[in-house]
C-alpha cells in the first residue's frame, strides 16, 4: 500500500485536490482516506458519499493536529489495509507551521493557494521545506508575474521541490501528480516509519495548560521580546 500525506495551511484546496487525485486513480486503486482536524470536519463524509471509499477522521481537540495525526497513523495504516486499500490519502488541519506531518516511506504534498500572497512560501517552513511536491491551486486568479514570482519562493525554500500548479476544481495539471503518485513506492516496513522533521524543542507549557502571559510565568525554552536567543527555565 502506498502512503500520501496531504498537508497545507487552512483553505488552500486540500481536499481538491484530494478529490482530483481520487478521482484519477480510482479505476486502479482502492483507495481509503483519512482527515486530520480540530473541531470539526466533513471532507470524510463528502468523499465518501460521492466515491463510495472508506474514510476515517480523527479530531485533535486538545492535542496539537500534526501530533494526533503522528499518534494514530499506525493505526490508519492497519485500517487501511484491512479495508484491501492500495493507496492511503492523509489529509492533514495544515494549522502548525513549525511542525510538518510528512513521514518516510511516504509521499508528501504541500497544497499552496496561488491568491494567498508571493511570500507565503516563505512562512511554511517544514511544511514545505520537506515535501515531495507542491501543488499551488487556484493559479487561474493571479497573473503570469505572481504565479512566476510564487514559483520561485517555493524554489527558495526547496530547491528541489516539484511544482505542480492548477486549478484543482477543474484538475488541470493533475496528471503530474497522478504520475508522481503512481511512481512513488509502496510502504516496505509499517515499524519503521519515523517522522521526517524534527519535532519542536521541548512541550511547551501552554499546551499543558498555562495560561498566564510572559516568560516569567512559562518553564522549558521561553523567549524574550528582545533578543533572539532563547532561554531555558526550570530544571
Amino acid at each position: 500500500m502506498k502512503l500520501i500525506i496531504v498537508a497545507g495551511p487552512p483553505s488552500s484546496g486540500k481536499t481538491a485536490v484530494v478529490r482530483q487525485i481520487v478521482r484519477g486513480l480510482l479505476n486502479t486503486h482502492v483507495i481509503a482516506y483519512l482527515k486530520i482536524d480540530v473541531v470539526r470536519a466533513f471532507e470524510d463524509e463528502e468523499l465518501r458519499a460521492e466515491f463510495a471509499i472508506p474514510t476515517r477522521k480523527v479530531y485533535s481537540g486538545d492535542l496539537c493536529p500534526d501530533h494526533a495525526g503522528v499518534t494514530v497513523m499506525r493505526d490508519a495504516i492497519v485500517w487501511a489495509e484491512d479495508e484491501g486499500a492500495g493507496l492511503l490519502i492523509v489529509e492533514s488541519a495544515g494549522l502548525c507551521l513549525r511542525c510538518s506531518p510528512y513521514t518516510t516511506q511516504a509521499f508528501g504534498i504541500v497544497v499552496l493557494s496561488a491568491v494567498s500572497g508571493t511570500n507565503t512560501p516563505l512562512k511554511m517552513a517544514a511544511m514545505l521545506g520537506l515535501a515531495d511536491t507542491a501543488v499551488v491551486t487556484r493559479i487561474d486568479l493571479v497573473s503570469q508575474a505572481e504565479k512566476e514570482v510564487f514559483r520561485e519562493r517555493i524554489r527558495e525554500v526547496n530547491p528541489a521541490l516539484d511544482i505542480v500548479e492548477t486549478n484543482a476544481v477543474q484538475g488541470t495539471g493533475m496528471r503530474y501528480l497522478l504520475r508522481a503518485i503512481e511512481e512513488c513506492p509502496a510502504i516496505d516496513d509499517p515499524d519503521a516509519i519515523v517522522l521526517r522533521g524534527v519535532p519542536p524543542l521541548g512541550v511547551c507549557t501552554i499546551c499543558i495548560g498555562k495560561t498566564g502571559i510572559g516568560w516569567q510565568h512559562h518553564f522549558g525554552v521561553v523567549r524574550k521580546l528582545e533578543g533572539a536567543d532563547y532561554l531555558y527555565r526550570g530544571e
